[in-house]
């Protein structure tokens, strides 16, 4: 027997030791600071200077964690605090944004410097946006001088695409826009932005991140008008922008009219009630009677489902169209007007290729109707149709125009026999 102890078994293994880079860094942007300044010191107003020394920088310096840092100190000069204030610490220049001049060739040359930052470093991009959107946040905390600049840069950074138009909603801040401090900004950096760039493309930006029709919110609740936006604008010198948003709130006006008569048409509402809010809607936003035949049309027509077949389409649109007629000769009292709701009914059976034959026969049952008049139906053949199916059209409409223009020579004929 063995009377030796027996040994306990031990965990034995390999000890790991952890690399540098794998340990986590503790955030201290001191060093980082410092290094920026003292660059910025050295170059001071030469921003070409400026450019060169960011870009051998990133090199060296860890832009990816520091980079609200960096963008700090290129805007205020130092780091900032909750609110926009510097923080405490000593490490600043003189040499940014806020200390530069007050005009748009500075900011010009200032947004090339940021321009260049971020395509060589094309990581810094959504860092820079967060930036700007905490910066605009920060807006009482600065200077009307350094909101200036600070609306100045963002207008050509919008313009030249380094950001993008969904910074505006920082601007939407209950307390900057009770104060005015959001209206009076925007009005710096429309500005700017317009001067690199026309309307349409500012519109085009607008539109790509829903910021189109959010441009009321830049007024408290009591003044979000159209009439109060556009004079505001106006009196800046941006009428193209008043223009823009009336234009705005006229599209959404008319999307929501088309969506509150379909609704009457689905619930059943009669032909008066609905002829009714119609003319009620035309008084409140003053759409004219061309601009709401338009509507009109297009609410009857998304107002059934469509049968696929061509062959059955023409019968139930004559069908449907006859039922609807009323409503459709209540918006056609001018000849403009029924020339409008012609070229819609062109587009539609162009769009709409199960209907290209059927637009000769939507067309007799309007006449019949009274809704479309004979001299508009001929000014339409001869001159004033669109190119949209022309051909196959005007081919459909051959025979009830020469009859139109027969009927036309008989009557003229009939009239001068009586005198």
């Amino acid at each position: 027997m063995n009377n030796q102890k027996q040994q306990k078994p031990t965990l034995t293994g390999q000890r790991f030791k952890t690399r540098k880079r794998d340990e986590k860094e503790r955030f201290d942007p001191t060093q980082f600071q410092e290094s920026i300044v003292q660059g910025l010191n050295q170059t001071g107003t030469d921003l070409e200077a400026v450019a060169k020394f960011l870009d051998a920088s990133g090199a060296k310096l860890d832009y990816r964690r520091y980079a609200e840092t960096l963008f700090d100190i290129l805007v205020a000069g130092g780091m900032l605090a909750p609110g926009g204030t510097l923080s405490d610490d000593l490490t600043r220049t003189e040499f940014c944004l806020f200390t530069a001049s007050e005009d748009l060739e500075t900011m010009q040359a200032y947004a090339q410097v940021f321009n260049k930052l971020i395509r060589r470093y094309k990581y810094l991009e959504k860092g820079f946006e967060e930036e700007i959107k905490k910066l605009l946040l920060f807006l009482k905390g600065f200077t009307e001088s350094e909101r200036n600049k600070l609306a100045m840069l963002a207008g050509i950074l919008l313009a030249n695409g380094n950001i993008s138009a969904s910074i505006l909603s920082s601007l939407f801040n209950e307390n900057l826009v009770k104060e005015g401090v959001s209206a009076a900004f925007a009005v710096k950096l429309f500005k700017s932005w317009i001067n690199e760039k026309d309307i349409n493309s500012v519109a085009a930006s607008l539109r790509k991140v829903g910021m189109d029709n959010r441009l009321m919110e830049l007024f408290p609740a009591n003044k979000r008008s159209c009439e109060h936006f556009s004079k505001y604008f106006t009196d800046a010198g941006l009428k193209e922008l008043s223009d823009f948003a009336r234009n705005q709130q006229s599209i959404g006006a008319r999307k929501e009219l088309q969506k509150e008569l379909q609704e009457l048409m689905s619930r059943g509402e009669t032909l008066k009630d609905i002829i009714a809010y119609v003319r009620e809607e035309m008084k409140k936003t003053s759409i004219s009677e061309q601009t709401m035949i338009g509507i009109v049309w297009t609410s009857v027509m998304s107002a059934v489902e469509w049968n696929k077949k061509e062959e059955l389409v023409t019968e139930q649109a004559i069908k449907h169209l006859k039922q609807y007629s009323p409503l459709l000769k209540a918006f056609t009292s001018q000849g403009l007007s029924e020339l409008t709701l012609l070229l819609k009914i062109q587009e539609y059976c162009y769009d709409n290729i199960h209907f290209m034959k059927a637009f000769q026969k939507i067309v007799v049952l309007l006449y019949k109707a009274d809704v479309l008049s004979e001299e508009v139906i001929l000014k339409w053949y001869t001159d004033s149709h669109v190119a949209k199916g022309k051909s196959v059209f005007l081919e459909q409409m051959k025979k009830f125009v020469e009859w139109l223009k027969n009927a036309e020579e008989e009557s003229e004929s009939e009239e001068e026999e009586a005198d």
